[in-house]
């Protein structure tokens, strides 16, 4: 059987105990923190905790050729992400494989970061719209390229009167690299200005760092700003309310250090 264990938010102590007993029954234990990450962990503490030893694998691993997947056959797999086990579509992808090749499968889920920013500002969870995620920019043939799918997605969402989640990227080849609100509040920006708009001048955005986690921080203010606020450590991520409830006017304000004269009920 191969068994989906998610770890919860941001270090070793966050799986939950079914998991952990699912951890220590196992046969092997794979994870793969590629798609996120425990920042308040290492792999070494991890396995110091579940007093199993732990194999990482990589994208290709996990995408491409998870010939692992076989041990799954005779005996019990353990398969460890960060944050819930099926948030990612990359691991709905392997259990529809796992499954096709005749393989069992369970799901235990953890605390993510689409609950946990909800809880963090006090946006109300059945007004967001599709989420999306903001990668880095990358060059092709000398020119640099920002994907805008970012840009369209919150744009639908807000046409729509929906909250739009925006993960942030991470990147692990060549070097470990965390895309911060920062960054991703000024490539939001130079999105807008490649499309000669304005929707997002004026707007108000959130920017949440280390959810999970004792210092926790969370801030909302005009996106602008939010380029020259300090967050601290990863992880990052960012989201643009649409018009606001007063209670979650009310929330942003008192959550989330928003200007009172910017939360403001829609």
């Amino acid at each position: 059987m191969l068994i989906f264990i998610g770890l919860g938010l941001y270090d070793e102590k966050d799986i939950s105990v079914k998991g952990l007993e699912a951890v220590r029954a196992a046969d092997n234990v794979y994870a793969e923190f590629y798609t996120s990450r425990l920042m308040g962990t290492s792999v070494e503490r991890m396995e110091a905790f579940y007093g199993r030893k732990i194999h990482l694998l990589d994208r290709s691993d996990v995408e491409n050729d998870p010939v692992w997947l076989e041990e799954a056959r005779d005996g019990d797999v353990a398969f460890l992400v960060g944050g819930d086990a099926m948030v990612s579509t990359t691991h709905l992808d392997l259990r529809l494989r796992a499954a096709k090749l005749g393989i069992r499968t369970r799901v235990i889920h953890s605390a993510s970061i689409v609950t946990a920013v909800q809880g963090l500002c006090g946006l109300q969870n059945y007004r967001f719209g599709r989420s999306t995620t903001i990668p880095f920019p990358y060059t092709s043939r000398g020119k640099r390229i920002i994907p805008e799918t970012p840009y369209q997605v919150l744009k639908e969402n807000l046409n729509r009167n929906l909250h739009t989640m925006l993960f942030l990227d991470i990147q692990s080849d060549p070097l470990e690299r965390y895309m911060t609100v920062n960054e991703g509040a000024a490539l939001l920006l130079e999105m807008q200005a490649n499309a000669s708009e304005q929707i997002l001048d004026g707007r108000l955005a959130i920017g949440i760092a280390r959810a999970g986690s004792d210092d926790a921080t969370v801030k909302a203010d005009l996106l602008v700003r939010l380029k020259n606020f300090d967050f601290g450590g990863p992880l990052h991520i960012i989201v643009v309310p649409a018009k606001l409830h007063f209670m979650e006017a009310l929330a942003l304000v008192t959550l989330a250090g928003a200007p009172p004269n910017l939360a403001v009920e829609g």
